[in-house]
């Protein structure tokens, strides 16, 4: 009887003891599911935290933008009052003065991130640059640009507006179609 005991505790403590042993690896699981959770929750927080502070910062770097699109026009009129300025006023002391306020502006947005676009002579981008027209001369190339572009800080605030070649056609010179674009 005693042999019987022995045999049905130790085969109780053998239950117990694979019990307790999956009741472990349960719990393993479990602890490795919430570990995983946690990780991916701490990403999430993480990436969270980077994008805002990139908005915060795109928020500062682009907080001037409006102001800077409401004075390209005024360099583009002195662009347009230079080059239309005849050549006996072109060296007065005063003309010399307005240049120097222009170069000034151009300085002060260059110092806020305001680039030019180079359009002439390039290839007709669509992400810089906007078609006005079409005239003779390299296909696909920019001819002319009848408004300069600008970005800021890479971002394209103004495209330039500008002529593409449509390639050199014979009794067509000096013609011009105009193309409407959508703007």
């Amino acid at each position: 009887m005693e042999d019987n005991n022995q045999d049905e505790m130790a085969q109780s403590a053998v239950e117990v003891n694979n019990s307790l042993g999956a009741a472990l690896e349960e719990e393993k699981s479990k602890a490795a599911k919430y570990l995983g959770n946690w990780q991916r929750t701490e990403a999430d927080f993480d990436n969270y935290r980077k994008r805002v502070e990139q908005e915060k910062t795109d928020t500062v770097k682009y907080a001037n933008g409006a102001f800077i699109l409401n004075l390209l026009p005024v360099l583009d009129d002195l662009d347009r009052a230079f080059k239309s300025l005849p050549d006996k006023l072109a060296h007065l002391s005063w003309t010399e003065g307005i240049r120097l306020i222009h170069r000034k502006l151009q300085a002060t947005l260059e110092a806020q991130g305001v680039s030019p676009i180079k359009a002439l002579g390039e290839t007709f981008d669509p992400a810089v640059h906007e078609a006005v027209a079409q005239g003779t001369g390299d296909e696909g190339k920019v001819i002319d640009e009848a408004q300069k572009g600008y970005t800021l800080h890479g971002r394209v605030i103004r495209p330039a507006y500008v002529v593409v070649g449509k390639g050199d056609e014979e009794g067509s010179e000096g013609n011009s179609t105009s193309k409407e674009e959508g703007g």
